[in-house]
């Protein structure tokens, strides 16, 4: 191959070496020994735990959710299902369900939202206020448990010392766009965060993260920390109550449960658009020293749009028929289709056998991250038509700045520089 086709690719061949060989998902948590979850001392009592679900306009989800918690087979726990003033028959679906295995099943009718707060951290502090537990686990109305799930997780975190303990779960994607966008977007962020476990360990602070599917709290870390109040106002409440805990010198810890905690986040393209939009800048910059987040969007959004978009745009135009000016080459390209060029590639000139060996390279990146979620390598193929969209929604929702949408509400949060 010519070395200066190679050194053209090396981007590519990074990516794909960094995707396969240096990412990882963390370690799926384990059963506790014969059922036991008292590991902080001999004799330990079992603690309570206090499931808290916020819920706006979840009725297509919200009894498959309660259902599973419910069936959960640990010793102790209640569930604390919050409506946060849904337009929908959210509360009506929950107040008829039976409480299980749990202690109980309370339903909060949600007060009205105060001045300065968001709907999901009000919920969750509303629900908080209700609870018993000494473990607070607060989790996604689009969440289904496991019945081992609790059980697994209390034990896990009392294991390890946690202060809060998270997991990454299974992301259900079912539509077309979901397969293609959910998988764009999550690669990405493990292009951010290449191993959640030791991201979570490490001392620096704006480099936590967490996972508002499951969130499962020592109380007495929650409040010592300020709860749901001291980020009443995040949009990406979940990532900034980890950045608390660490500057707090608390234990974040991380956990994988891909068999036991299922999430499907969105069901259809405007869905993704909207859901995405409401946090991935704001996230994004949340990571960032606030010196940086000016010039980190730019970049991301360049660095993305070369690495995913500019080598099929390139093929994309000698199929067409194109004239590709590339890199100083100046390349006529022939032809309708690629079945029927490929065979002439050595005719085409070193723009398009570049875009072509990109592509490819590409393919198998977003391949292999696409096996590890569950997603047939086949819509590998199809990767720039998600890379399209998740830069559309990047762009979105830089634009929006703190102007946020979603679920019949809008809200003015304040701007990225003003964040911690």
């Amino acid at each position: 191959m010519d070395t200066t086709l190679v050194a053209a690719l090396l981007p590519w061949l990074a990516l794909f070496a960094y995707v396969t060989f240096v990412t990882r998902f963390p370690n799926e948590i384990a059963d506790p020994p014969e059922g036991r979850v008292d590991v902080e001392g001999a004799g330990s009592e079992v603690p309570e735990v206090s499931v808290i679900v916020p819920a706006r306009n979840e009725a297509r989800n919200i009894e498959a959710c309660v259902r599973s918690l419910a069936a959960s087979d640990f010793s102790s726990f209640e569930v604390i299902v919050v409506d946060d003033r849904s337009d929908d028959d959210t509360y009506e679906r929950t107040i008829a369900l039976p409480a299980g295995s749990a202690r109980r099943i309370e339903v909060v009718r949600g007060e009205e939202l105060p001045e300065g707060w968001l709907g999901k951290p009000w919920a969750c502090h509303q629900g908080y206020r209700r609870a018993q537990g000494a473990w607070l686990l607060f989790t996604d109305a689009d969440t289904t448990h496991g019945s081992r799930l609790l059980s697994k997780a209390v034990h896990t975190a009392r294991q390890q010392g946690a202060d809060l303990f998270t997991l990454v779960g299974h992301q259900l994607v079912e539509t077309f766009w979901e397969k293609l966008v959910q998988t764009q977007i999550f690669l990405t962020m493990l292009l951010r965060f290449p191993d959640f476990e030791r991201t979570a360990r490490n001392g620096r602070w704006r480099e936590a993260i967490a996972n508002g599917q499951f969130l499962l709290f020592r109380r007495s870390a929650y409040e010592a920390i300020g709860g749901h109040e001291v980020v009443r106002d995040e949009v990406v409440e979940d990532l900034a109550l980890a950045q608390h805990v660490k500057r707090a010198g608390l234990s974040l810890r991380i956990g994988g449960a891909a068999d036991d905690l299922n999430t499907r986040m969105y069901r259809s393209l405007s869905e993704l658009v909207d859901g995405w939009s409401k946090n991935l800048a704001l996230g994004g910059q949340q990571t960032l020293p606030k010196w940086l987040r000016g010039i980190a969007m730019p970049m991301a959004l360049f660095g993305g749009v070369g690495l995913w978009l500019v080598p099929p745009a390139v093929l994309l135009l000698w199929c067409m028929g194109g004239v590709v000016d590339f890199g100083g080459f100046d390349v006529a390209v022939e032809g309708a289709s690629i079945a029927r060029d490929v065979g002439r590639m050595s005719t085409t000139g070193p723009a398009v056998s570049w875009a072509l060996a990109a592509y490819g390279l590409n393919t198998l990146t977003w391949g292999v991250f696409a096996r590890r979620v569950r997603v047939p390598f086949g819509y590998a193929l199809l990767h720039p038509m998600g890379a399209a969209v998740g830069t559309w929604i990047f762009l979105r929702s830089w634009r929006r700045g703190g102007s946020v949408e979603w679920k019949g509400r809008r809200y003015r949060v304040p701007p990225a520089a003003e964040r911690l």
